[in-house]
């Protein structure tokens, strides 16, 4: 590692070990003030990485707060609190292991708060109900993108596709793929796409009345698409009659919008006091489109640009979700992130960039090492041209150079992936049989869209796979081992 890399991370490993480490080894404070909640299906998880858990519609007649403070949850906070690493918390464990400087997200989750309000968990029982601080909901699943690593569970689009062309095939391995892509994804609108008579629903709305809309710093909403659920508007049409809300409104869309819902969101932007964006990328131009199915390139830089230029929105948040296909060229997008910055230097632009675990067949772990050896090669030269003066200004900052190192390392070194998914074969078999059906489906080339990174094109056209037929199910909820054995066992 170079010494412009060292200095960037010394203050980050401080801080883990001062304020996180102190606590205990695996303490992380979005156990207590973080809750991502898919209230159309009623499952609650305490950030975006673990396996999403089931709320207990019984607990939520009596206490609101029961879909954050759930028995499980509650349970998981037990093993932090001890320096047990819980299961569900994979991804981080899996980063932190994998090289003695990485970063994982257990400190981009925490940093978020104060190091009192840290300090001030130590001070909860176990057990307690802990008030959020940030929130993210999705209201149900409706969306208008069918993104290649998502799924039926969180795509209406997606569930739409198995429903029209049946199941994929000859998708096989550990982690479930073949299931989840031969399932319509029903049982994650139990209540339908409107979500008449959800108990969820009705415990965030009972909960945001009565103190949650005082207390939280910051409502992240998410879906499916915001835009496309009639709760989001709803809530819009909420924060118009109540403008001394400070709470800060981030809204996470792909931008696939037309014109006219761009323009009624940025209409809505100049009655709330601080309202952020979300979007998600990790591509650029015909890659991105082949990714993210629905994206059209253009419509999504346009409405950037109209919301920067004509709304109040203070920050604007490219996410990326790094896969094995957007190597070709995320480089190109974070260079037009950096011409996006000089444009509106009175907004602030970030980046983050999560390695992409699941499904495991498009992690980056299941390119061949020659493939990986180009790319690290590629993003090394790229950190350190962006990262030192006179670039640097202008270019990647310090915690955006924390995550592109740690995505460096983990492509250094690791090969088997998340989630059981160890046998390489399989997971490139199970590449080859994906994207061939999603060509035929979604109207698209694998060849034509990747012919400018040639070794990837050749590498795919030598690959193989044996038709495995699977039928299509409406599909049952996943199972969550780490919710069934953390209950079980009852730490």
């Amino acid at each position: 590692m170079s010494t412009v890399h060292k200095a960037f991370l010394e203050p980050t490993v401080n801080y883990i070990k001062r304020v996180l480490n102190s606590k205990s080894k695996s303490f992380c404070g979005a156990k207590w003030y973080n809750a991502t909640i898919w209230l159309g299906q009623g499952v609650n998880s305490s950030c975006h990485h673990p396996p999403p858990h089931p709320i207990d519609q019984n607990e939520i007649k009596t206490n609101y707060k029961a879909i954050h403070n759930t028995k499980y949850k509650k349970l998981v906070r037990k093993q932090m609190l001890e320096g047990i690493r819980p299961s569900e918390c994979e991804y981080c464990w899996k980063i932190e292991d994998n090289n003695i400087n990485n970063i994982s997200d257990r400190f981009h989750k925490s940093v978020v708060y104060t190091e009192k309000e840290l300090r001030d968990i130590t001070k909860f029982k176990w057990n307690e109900d802990v008030d959020l601080l940030t929130l993210e909901i999705a209201f149900d699943n409706n969306c208008n993108f069918a993104c290649s690593y998502c799924n039926p569970t969180c795509s209406a689009t997606w569930s739409k596709d198995i429903r029209t062309h049946g199941a994929y095939n000859s998708l096989q391995g550990a982690d479930d793929v073949g299931l989840t892509f031969a399932q319509t994804g029903e049982w994650a609108l139990p209540y339908g796409s409107k979500n008449e008579n959800n108990p969820y629903v009705e415990a965030f709305w009972k909960w945001w009345g009565a103190d949650l809309c005082i207390t939280l710093k910051e409502l992240r909403v998410t879906g499916g698409e915001p835009t496309v659920s009639n709760n989001f508007w709803k809530l819009l049409d909420w924060w118009k009659e109540h403008k001394e809300c400070q709470v800060i409104l981030a809204i996470n869309s792909n931008l696939g919008f037309k014109f006219e819902i761009c323009d009624k969101l940025v209409k809505a932007s100049h009655y709330i006091n601080t309202c952020h964006i979300y979007t998600s990328n990790e591509s650029y131009g015909k890659h991105a489109e082949y990714i993210r199915d629905g994206l059209v390139w253009d419509q999504w830089t346009d409405n950037l640009n109209i919301i920067a230029k004509h709304s109040r929105i203070k920050l604007i948040h490219i996410m990326f979700t790094v896969n094995a296909l957007c190597l070709a060229s995320i480089t190109k997008l974070i260079e037009y992130i950096f011409t996006f910055q000089e444009t509106y230097k009175d907004i602030k632009i970030d980046m983050s960039f999560n390695i992409l675990r699941w499904p495991s067949f498009q992690s980056i772990t299941t390119l061949p090492k020659y493939l990986v050896e180009q790319k690290i090669k590629e993003l090394e030269e790229f950190i350190e041209h962006n990262s030192q003066p006179p670039y640097f200004k202008e270019g990647l900052k310090s915690h955006q150079v924390d995550r592109l190192i740690t995505l460096i390392n983990y492509l250094k070194n690791e090969v088997e992936g998340f989630d059981g998914a160890t046998d390489l074969t399989k997971r490139q078999q199970n590449f080859k049989a994906f994207y061939t059906q999603y060509d035929q489906r979604r109207n698209k080339s694998f060849i034509d869209t990747f012919a400018d990174w040639p070794e990837l094109v050749e590498w795919y056209n030598s690959l193989d796979y044996k038709f495995v037929p699977q039928e299509r199910t409406s599909g049952v909820q996943p199972k969550n081992d780490h919710y069934k054995r953390v209950l079980d066992d009852k730490i």
